[in-house]
C-alpha cells in the first residue's frame, strides 16, 4: 500500500520560513545551531568513548543521549533545509512515514532515558557505597535498551496507524516536517479515536518518566539536606544541575506542544516550539553537560594536548 501511494501521493510541507530577508536570517541561524548540534554531540560521544575516565554509567547514558540528539536533528532539519534552498516543498509518502517513525521513536526514547538518568543520580548520591553494584554494566544496558525499545515500538505503532489513514487531495502539511498531529488534520477519515488514544499515550510517555524524575530528586534533596559538609552539598547539587537543566528544556517544550488542549493549539506556535526542541535542545545538551563538568572538560583538554603534540611531531 505504501509503495503504491508513494509514486503519486506526495505531501507538501509548507515549512516555517519564507524567503523574506528576516526569514533568511532566521534560517541561517537555525543552520548554525544545527551545525553546532552535530559537532557538539559527535565530539561528546568521541570524548566519552575514547577517555577511560569517562567510562562510567553516567557518561554511558550521556553518550546515548547525545546519539539520540544527533539522530533527532538529522531526521527533520536536512529535509527542511533542502526544501527551503531548492524551492521544492514535497516529501514522498514513504519519506513522511519514516520521518514520523523516527521522530516519535527518538523523542520517546530520550524522554524515558532522561527519567532513568535521574534514578542514576539518586543512586550515586543517596547510596554511593552501593553504586557500583546497583548500577553495574548489566543494569546500565537494560536501562538503555529499554529506553530504545520503548521509543522504537511507540514510533512504529504510531507510524503504521497514521500512514494507513486515507488522505484527501489537498495534502499541504502546515509544518516543516511530517508532524503527526499536523498530518492527521488532512485525513479523510474520522481520527478522533486515534487522537484521544494518542493523547493518552503522550501523557503516559511524558508523565511516567517525569514522575521518576520528581521522585528521584525528592529523595536526592532529602539526602543533600542531611549532609553535614557544605562542600559535599555543593558537589551533589553540581552533579544534578546539568541533568535538571536538560530535563527542563526537553519536558517544558514537549508538554507545551502535546499536553495542551486542541483549542489552544496554533500551527505557528507548534512550529516555533518544535524548532526549539528538535534543533536548539540537541545543541544545548552537549554544552550543558560539558561546560559544567570538570571530567568532560579534562577529557577535551587531554584530546587537544594530544592533537598539539601530534602536530608538532
Amino acid at each position: 500500500m505504501w509503495l503504491n501511494q508513494s509514486s503519486t501521493d506526495d505531501f507538501i510541507l509548507l515549512g516555517i520560513f519564507s524567503h523574506s530577508q528576516t526569514d533568511l536570517v532566521l534560517f541561517s541561524a537555525v543552520m548554525v545551531v544545527f551545525t553546532a548540534a552535530l559537532c557538539g554531540n559527535v565530539l561528546l560521544i568521541l570524548l566519552i568513548y575514547t577517555d577511560s575516565r569517562l567510562h562510567t554509567p553516567m557518561y554511558f547514558f550521556l553518550s546515548q543521549l547525545s546519539l539520540m540528539d544527533l539522530m533527532l536533528v538529522c531526521t527533520n532539519v536536512p529535509k527542511m533545509a533542502a526544501n527551503f534552498l531548492s524551492g521544492r516543498k514535497s516529501i514522498s509518502f514513504v519519506g513522511c512515514g519514516i520521518q514520523i517513525g523516527l521522530f516519535v521513536s527518538l523523542v520517546g526514547s530520550e524522554g524515558l532515558l532522561l527519567g532513568l538518568m535521574a534514578y542514576d543520580r539518586y543512586v550515586a548520591i543517596s547510596h554511593p557505597l552501593h553504586y557500583p553494584v546497583l548500577m553495574n554494566q548489566k543494569v546500565c544496558l537494560q536501562i538503555v535498551g529499554s529506553s530504545w525499545a520503548f521509543g522504537v515500538v511507540d514510533g512504529l505503532v504510531q507510524m503504521v496507524v497514521v500512514m494507513t489513514f486515507p488522505y484527501c487531495h489537498l495534502r499541504e502539511v502546515d509544518h516543516f516536517f511530517c508532524e503527526m498531529l499536523s498530518l492527521l488534520k488532512l485525513a479523510c477519515a474520522d481520527t478522533s479515536l486515534f487522537e484521544k488514544v494518542g493523547f493518552a499515550c503522550c501523557i503516559v510517555m511524558l508523565l511516567f518518566p517525569f514522575s521518576i524524575i520528581v521522585a528521584s530528586y525528592a529523595r536526592i534533596l532529602g539526602t543533600v539536606l542531611r549532609m553535614v559538609s557544605v562542600q559535599s552539598r555543593r558537589r551533589a547539587l553540581a552533579t544534578c544541575s546539568s541533568h535538571l537543566t536538560a530535563v527542563s528544556f526537553f519536558y517544558g517544550a514537549a508538554m507545551f506542544i502535546y499536553l495542551r488542549p486542541r483549542r489552544y493549539r496554533t500551527p505557528s506556535q507548534d512550529k516555533k516550539v518544535s524548532i526549539f526542541y528538535t534543533v536548539l535542545t540537541p545543541m544545548l545538551n552537549p554544552l550543558i553537560y560539558s561546560l559544567r563538568n570538570r571530567d568532560v572538560l579534562g577529557a577535551l583538554q587531554k584530546g587537544l594536548d594530544h592533537c598539539r603534540i601530534g602536530s608538532q611531531h
